[in-house]
C-alpha cells in the first residue's frame, strides 16, 4: 500500500479552499482527510493558480 495519488484538480481544489474560505490550512486538511499532506499542495500550485 503506498502513497495516495491526488488528481491536479483535486490539489486545485483544495489549495483553492484555502485561499477563499479564510480558514486555516489546517483545518482545510482535516476536512478533506489529507492531513500532512495538503501543504506540499500549496507551493506546487499557487504561484500558476488563477484564483
Amino acid at each position: 500500500m503506498g502513497r495516495p495519488n491526488y488528481t491536479e484538480e483535486f490539489k486545485r481544489e483544495a489549495v483553492r479552499l484555502v485561499e477563499v474560505s479564510g480558514r486555516g490550512v489546517n483545518e482545510i486538511a482535516e476536512d478533506l482527510g489529507i492531513a500532512g499532506v495538503i501543504g506540499r499542495f500549496v507551493p506546487d500550485l499557487t504561484p500558476d493558480m488563477n484564483v
